[in-house]
């Protein structure tokens, strides 16, 4: 069982690219549960649940330690919302009866921006001298501490926002799919890579979606 969360346990070979059971196993779950997200499926949060914690071992294993540490935050608000969605009050419940979309606009979404760029300067410095405070349990420096640590906080931010079902999560999803993208090629680990090429086209599927959505509630229920 161990040597399935090891990155050099390969599953298979594809064009040359060596493919773990680790690393094929936490993209294909992380698949499913983005794609049901965007259709404003309760299920995706539990298969969220799964890959996380799978990401968790993977990205230790690549010095990605920021992204590490948010796999244990993920798990968390995976089962967090897991409840949100399927216990909402009776005034924030849809037709059936789960926690129905709003939004997040002006002032309180501008707040939050500016909250998530100061929060990433203070992670970015600590996770620029991790390997130096910590060097036992982590020998090498962090691949990317200020551009991994961005898109750790928007992520943050971004599952907060989906928790509470807010339209506006799925643009914050796409900026931290493009930036993840590149580091995630950047480091070898291609399919992770190209899953998160491939969500951000989910992105904007889900914007999509949650708003047709939105639109259909009746007017008194379209307040943010």
């Amino acid at each position: 069982m161990a040597d399935f969360f090891d990155i050099h346990t390969i599953f298979f070979t594809l064009w040359d690219y060596p493919m773990s059971y680790l690393e094929f196993s936490g993209a294909l779950s992380g698949a499913v549960a983005t794609w049901l997200a965007a259709k404003a499926n309760v299920w995706s949060w539990p298969i969220g649940a799964a890959s996380v914690l799978l990401f968790f071992f993977l990205f230790y294993q690549i010095q990605l330690y920021p992204d590490m540490f948010l796999q244990v935050f993920f798990f968390i608000t995976n089962l967090q919302g897991w409840w949100r969605w399927t216990h909402p009050k009776a005034q924030e419940a849809d037709s059936r009866n789960e926690l129905r979309i709003t939004r997040l606009l002006g002032k309180p979404l501008i707040l939050v921006l500016l909250g998530g760029l100061v929060a990433t300067g203070i992670l970015g410095t600590f996770a620029q001298n991790l390997h130096i405070w910590f060097p036992v349990l982590f020998s090498q420096p962090s691949a990317f501490p200020y551009l991994d640590s961005f898109t750790t906080v928007m992520s943050i931010i971004g599952t907060f926002m989906m928790i509470h079902k807010k339209l506006e999560c799925w643009w914050v999803w796409l900026l931290v799919d493009i930036i993840s993208t590149y580091m995630y090629f950047t480091k070898g680990v291609k399919l992770v890579g190209v899953e998160y090429a491939v969500f951000c086209l989910i992105a904007f599927q889900g914007a999509w979606h949650w708003w047709r959505e939105y639109r259909t509630y009746p007017a008194q229920q379209t307040l943010p």
